[in-house]
């Protein structure tokens, strides 16, 4: 069993449809970020950063992960899937991977945050972070070409480098940012967004009662 410290934003939803995808057994502990719950005592012993998500594999001596991409390789490594076992392979996945923690998620986010939160529209702030996340959108686009997922050969195999990438991408509306004429990056979209474990995925944690989804979401860049 394995418990998943989570909430409602892209990060969160990787794991979910990560553990779904695996078919593995999980607690789901769902963080308010509204009132700071990360950054509870009790929390901060799980993931001293103060972030979501955080997993405790009961299973194996109840071992922590923080930070999302290390939970997707952890996870990965733990079953054999969604990840190849040869050094290539593996490090494509990984390439993919950390092209999403180190600059779509970043970016993008902070996207989120100047065009959606911020109480004063900084157009020169909102447009640049929203040119750089269409700029990584479209370096998704060109390696999608001709291949249905991001990592792997031939038209590539589905991976944790996909379900990190997309998590995010599938809210490029919130960010301002449209995709419309980026037609390779639109259709690895909707070609994940078919999959039962990403359809179940982004539904936990459910929004918690009392407060939008929304509310949620203003927390993303600092949670």
């Amino acid at each position: 069993m394995i418990d998943l410290y989570t909430a409602a934003t892209p990060n969160g939803f990787k794991i979910s449809i990560a553990l779904e995808e695996m078919g593995l057994d999980y607690k789901v502990h769902a963080i308010d970020l509204g009132r700071g719950k990360q950054k509870s005592p009790a929390f901060l012993k799980l993931n001293p950063n103060g972030r979501i998500p955080v997993i405790v594999d009961r299973d194996n001596d109840n071992f922590t992960v923080f930070e999302s991409g290390a939970i997707l390789i952890y996870l990965a490594e733990k079953t054999g899937q969604l990840m190849p076992s040869d050094l290539r392979g593996r490090m494509d996945v990984i390439e993919w991977l950390m092209f999403q923690m180190s600059g779509i998620g970043p970016m993008q986010g902070q996207a989120h945050v100047f065009f959606r939160y911020f109480p004063e529209k900084i157009q020169p702030v909102i447009e640049r972070y929203q040119n750089e996340t269409k700029r990584l959108y479209s370096v998704l686009n060109n390696r999608l070409k001709n291949r249905d997922y991001l990592a792997g050969s031939g038209r590539g195999d589905y991976s944790i480098a996909d379900i990190a990438n997309w998590c995010w991408v599938r809210s490029h509306n919130w960010a301002g940012v449209k995709i419309d004429d980026l037609l390779d990056l639109s259709l690895w979209c909707d070609r994940i967004a078919v999959r039962p474990a990403a359809i179940k995925g982004v539904t936990i944690p459910k929004p918690i009662e009392g407060r939008k989804t929304a509310d949620i979401g203003k927390k993303i860049i600092v949670t």
